[in-house]
């Protein structure tokens, strides 16, 4: 198949749309089923290189979760233990394969970002993964191929019309690649760098060199999800996956609260009194991270209220206080921080160590460089400068 006709572009307004090789070649997809559209398309494409990119360094089953031509989470395949079970909705007894888990990893990072999303496998789909697909809202997926009863599985989501598609593994694109904006044709080399602890870890700037095994994994994680991530762009990992990504803001400080707020609602799903939130046994998983986002949020009252618990929950829950929130924050330590571009002051380090990060990887670069590891060294946090930036545009 050389070209496949869409049924518009990035809004239904934009046609024709299709995608297609030049000359010859023939297209490294298959489609196997549903009719996958032009966004449907770039999440693919873009979210396939990032996990091959982590199974390749990082030797692991890896998954993602895009949305609008960004990661909302993507992890390896580590265990999951019973509280991230029970923070992901995956059965106690449920048997994971690797893959599995590096899915419910990537969904779960941020459920609320990934309802409705694209998803990207490194691996051939087994059952034990598609099964837990199977009970997700999603628009589809790509894999480098799928077993015949996770076939079966995902076929049969959205009555029949689930998206998917698999990918020649071998396929390598052109060095040059071209795109069309305002009918001007722009080229440049594909981004083809290689993210590794030997080419990124290596400039420890910081008064504080000691980097654990882990956190070395993390970081390479961090660096990986941002060379998929629209630029501006910071990523906070912990454990294996992402834990808060933050794209596409214009001021850089803005962009590490997003993904740190992000990052912290991750960590307080972990605390004991949102895991035993009791809920209606008729609540959907969608609604239920509804209620959970609402209830570690600002405004508790509108899930909790005397006037409306009764609609999610059996039993009115106790709010949370903002000392609780506080105090199980303040624990948390060994996050890992990436950024596509140097931070140009301080105060990304100051909002950063307040959701634990003790690790970070950036490019350098800023005339106030000293000023950003001076910060560093006040809170004990190491510090890598990768030397190269990871925009994504």
């Amino acid at each position: 198949m050389n070209e496949f006709q869409l049924k518009y572009g990035t809004n239904p307004n934009q046609k024709p749309a299709r995608i297609y090789m030049q000359g010859d070649a023939e297209l490294p997809v298959e489609i196997l089923n549903g009719k996958p559209g032009y966004i449907n398309f770039l999440d693919a494409f873009n979210s396939w290189q990032l996990v091959r990119d982590l199974k390749k360094a990082l030797g692991l089953p890896a998954a993602a979760s895009f949305k609008h031509v960004s990661p909302a989470g993507a992890a390896i395949g580590l265990p999951l233990d019973d509280t991230l079970r029970a923070m992901y909705h995956v059965a106690p007894d449920a048997v994971l394969s690797p893959l599995a888990c590096a899915y419910a990893r990537a969904r779960g990072a941020d459920r609320m970002s990934s309802f409705g999303d694209w998803i990207a496998l490194s691996d051939v789909c087994d059952l034990a993964t598609a099964r837990l697909i199977q009970h997700e809202v999603s628009d589809g997926i790509i894999a480098p191929g799928y077993d015949a009863d996770a076939l079966e599985v995902l076929k049969s989501k959205k009555k029949g019309n689930y998206n998917i598609v698999a990918i020649d593994p071998a396929y390598e694109p052109a060095k040059l690649e071209t795109r069309t904006v305002f009918g001007v044709t722009f080229e440049q080399g594909r981004q083809d760098l290689d993210i590794s602890e030997q080419t990124m870890l290596q400039n420890i700037v910081t008064k504080n060199k000691e980097i654990s095994p882990e956190q070395r994994r993390d970081l390479i994680i961090s660096l990986i999800v941002l060379k998929y991530t629209q630029s501006n762009s910071v990523c906070y990992v912990q454990d294996g996956q992402t834990i808060g990504v933050g794209a596409g803001q214009q001021s850089r400080v803005h962009c590490t609260r997003l993904a740190g707020q992000k990052a912290d609602n991750w960590q307080l799903r972990h605390m004991p009194k949102v895991l035993e939130l009791p809920f209606r046994p008729d609540i959907t998983k969608p609604n239920r991270d509804n209620a959970i986002d609402v209830y570690i949020g600002d405004t508790p009252e509108d899930v909790i209220g005397d006037g409306v618990w009764a609609e999610t929950f059996t039993e009115q829950p106790a709010p949370l206080s903002a000392a609780e929130k506080r105090a199980w924050l303040d624990q948390v330590t060994g996050v890992s921080l990436g950024s596509d571009a140097f931070f140009p002051f301080g105060d990304n380090i100051e909002r950063a160590r307040r959701s634990g990060v003790t690790a970070i990887v950036q490019p350098g670069g800023s005339i106030r460089d000293q000023q950003v590891i001076d910060t560093c060294d006040r809170y004990g946090i190491a510090m890598a400068f990768c030397g190269i930036r990871l925009f994504h545009h």
